[in-house]
C-alpha cells in the first residue's frame, strides 16, 4: 500500500444553503486552495503541490473557518470485495 500524502490547504470560504433534498436542513460548503509561501512550512508545501483546490459539504456549520489552514491526508482506501 502506498504511503500517506499530506497536503496543506487554506479555507477560502464557507457558504450556507438549504439542503437540496431536505429543506429542513442546511448545508455548509467550504472551498479550499493550496497554501503558498507565507511561512517556511508553507513554502515547502507549495513546492510539492503548487496548485489544487477542493470543495466539501457538511451539515455542521463549525467544521471549517475561512482564513484557517488545514492539513489534508490522502491514503489509499481498500477496494471492497463484492458480496457473493
Amino acid at each position: 500500500m502506498a504511503a500517506t500524502v499530506r497536503c496543506k490547504f487554506m479555507c477560502n470560504s464557507v457558504t450556507k444553503s438549504v439542503h437540496w433534498n431536505d429543506k429542513s436542513r442546511n448545508l455548509y460548503s467550504a472551498k479550499f486552495t493550496v497554501v503558498y509561501g507565507d511561512s517556511e512550512e508553507n513554502k515547502k508545501f507549495f513546492e510539492a503541490s503548487p496548485s489544487g483546490s477542493f470543495e466539501i459539504g457538511t451539515y455542521k456549520e463549525d467544521h471549517f473557518e475561512p482564513g484557517k489552514q488545514y492539513y489534508l491526508d490522502i491514503t489509499p482506501a481498500p477496494v471492497p470485495v463484492p458480496a457473493a
